[in-house]
């Protein structure tokens, strides 16, 4: 995933994947969607984006998924605590 911010126009692209955009769709006056042939996200444009997007604040964070058998003992532990 890229971003790519536009000073000059105060334009945001976020493109998600390099595949051919096959369709624009316009969310609304200041947010548009590119999709492939299969109707999968490939880009999105957000116009006024530092009103729309808040982008001086942006972040990034993975969230792992943990294993059943990791909550499971995570969450006896807790009972135990509170007993």
């Amino acid at each position: 995933m890229k971003i790519k911010y536009f000073s000059d126009t105060d334009t945001a692209l976020v493109e998600f994947s390099d595949r051919k955009v096959a369709e624009t769709k316009e969310i609304n006056e200041n947010i548009y969607i590119d999709l492939d042939t299969s109707g999968n996200l490939v880009a999105m444009t957000i116009e006024h984006a530092r009103k729309q997007a808040s982008l001086p604040h942006l972040s990034y964070e993975q969230i792992e998924k943990e294993s059943p058998n990791k909550s499971l003992k995570r969450d006896a532990a807790k009972s135990r605590r509170a007993s």
